[in-house]
């Protein structure tokens, strides 16, 4: 007899859980380092949001300020760039590079960027199937009912190809944030090298969400397993 939050197969989460603090860590670290940095053209992020998007012909895109730390987000829905404080009135290189990161989302959405319409329309599909996933696993082990278990898993699946997807879209606005940067002049060649560490450590993130979702599917069909041996 096992308990779903504690059994053999939780080993399989540790290298999860290493490289998620890793990531995290990286990127507290790496942008903290550069906000300390001003860039040579001494434009906010706010600033360069907007003229990124301008330059690129977009103009139903608004840029806003939220609360919070690291809560830069773009949101396809309402069309708008929200930037933390920190990045939206700051001029440093970590600014300007997140900035640039979620202009490049906005982009990605003007010119209908494949990977971001299919994150974009995975959305429901992944919040049904994580929200429903584990209740079933949870129900599929006290019954001991490794069907039940499958039908969990299957729906965690939609959450773990929401994770994969979203890798391309993340890389791809991070590759469009550096070339616009350097394109338009606002970073110069030695500034080109510091930014590309603060969006690659945010990129980290990512790939610690996608590797943790992944093992953990994987320790969810050993389990579906181990209860099917104990029928």
């Amino acid at each position: 007899m096992f308990f779903p939050f504690w059994d053999p197969t939780m080993i399989i989460l540790i290298p999860a859980i290493l490289i998620s603090l890793w990531a995290q860590g990286k990127v507290q670290s790496t942008f903290h380092k550069y906000l300390r940095v001003p860039s040579a053209g001494r434009l906010t992020g706010a600033a360069i949001a907007r003229q990124l998007l301008e330059r690129s012909g977009i103009t139903d895109v608004t840029v806003e300020m939220i609360p919070g730390n690291l809560t830069d987000h773009y949101d396809p829905r309402a069309k708008v760039v929200r930037l933390s404080p920190q990045v939206y009135q700051s001029s440093s290189l970590a600014a300007i590079g997140v900035a640039a990161h979620e202009a490049g989302h906005a982009i990605q959405h003007e010119v209908g960027y494949f990977p971001l319409e299919l994150r974009s329309s995975l959305v429901p599909v992944a919040q049904f199937g994580s929200n429903l996933a584990f209740p079933l696993l949870i129900l599929g082990i006290f019954l001991a009912s490794p069907k039940l278990m499958v039908f969990g898993i299957w729906l965690f699946g939609a959450a773990v190809l929401f994770q994969l997807v979203t890798l391309p879209v993340e890389f791809n606005a991070s590759s469009r944030a550096i070339a616009l940067l350097e394109t338009g002049g606002y970073i110069t060649r030695d500034e080109v090298g510091p930014t590309k560490k603060v969006l690659d450590a945010a990129a980290l993130t990512y790939v610690a969400a996608a590797i943790t979702a992944i093992l953990t599917l994987v320790r969810f069909i050993l389990l579906s397993r181990m209860v099917g041996r104990d029928e």
